[in-house]
């Protein structure tokens, strides 16, 4: 979302990572995505960097003026091992995520505090702080969607509906065929 909107131009290729590309494996000794590989030879491989990355380029919402790194700092520690767990119980020889999801409900309950006086986390307009968190809260909720839907939490739910009924997330969530070496790449935005 960030890329999409500093309308930085980079070459996308879409990568499955039970196929990993060497290519993807030479530019990061994480070989996880995303990574970004800059002209110069930098590879940048954590999402929150590609992004502050992207916007450094061009920030035209200003989305980077009200970054709460605390608050997203707490989505992507203790929310999002809670999340995982919840998610993948069977990754962590867990018989359910029940106990993680509720951990991670905490923090959705904070969430929606913020957003019940203010239409973003950051305040009046959308920041790098939705939009870092809103890609966790939207697997939380399809982990179970009906369970998430009955939830007391108007404020968060209305907040992510907004985020994925959004133009930009219909632009960003386009499907991709699978890059392989040698293969033409696409172009994003």
């Amino acid at each position: 979302m960030a890329i999409a909107v500093s309308g930085v131009q980079v070459e996308l290729r879409e990568v499955v990572l039970r196929d990993k590309p060497r290519e993807l494996i030479a530019a990061s000794a994480k070989a996880t995505v995303p990574v970004l590989l800059l002209p110069d030879g930098e590879v940048i491989d954590e999402s929150l960097d590609i992004m502050r990355w992207a916007l450094s380029q061009n920030d035209p919402e200003n989305w980077l003026v009200e970054s709460n790194d605390e608050l997203i700092s707490a989505n992507d520690g203790p929310f999002k091992q809670a999340l995982d767990r919840y998610k993948y119980p069977h990754r962590y020889d867990l018989t359910d995520g029940t106990e993680y999801r509720d951990v991670a409900l905490m923090h959705l309950v904070s969430l929606n505090e913020r957003l019940s006086v203010a239409p973003y986390l950051g305040g009046d307009w959308k920041s790098m702080t939705d939009v870092a968190i809103f890609p966790f809260v939207r697997q939380f909720a399809a982990t179970d969607q009906t369970w998430f839907d009955a939830l007391p939490l108007p404020a968060l739910q209305a907040w992510l509906a907004g985020f994925i009924s959004s133009d930009l997330f219909s632009q960003i969530m386009t499907r991709y065929p699978q890059w392989t070496a040698g293969a033409g790449s696409i172009y994003f935005p």
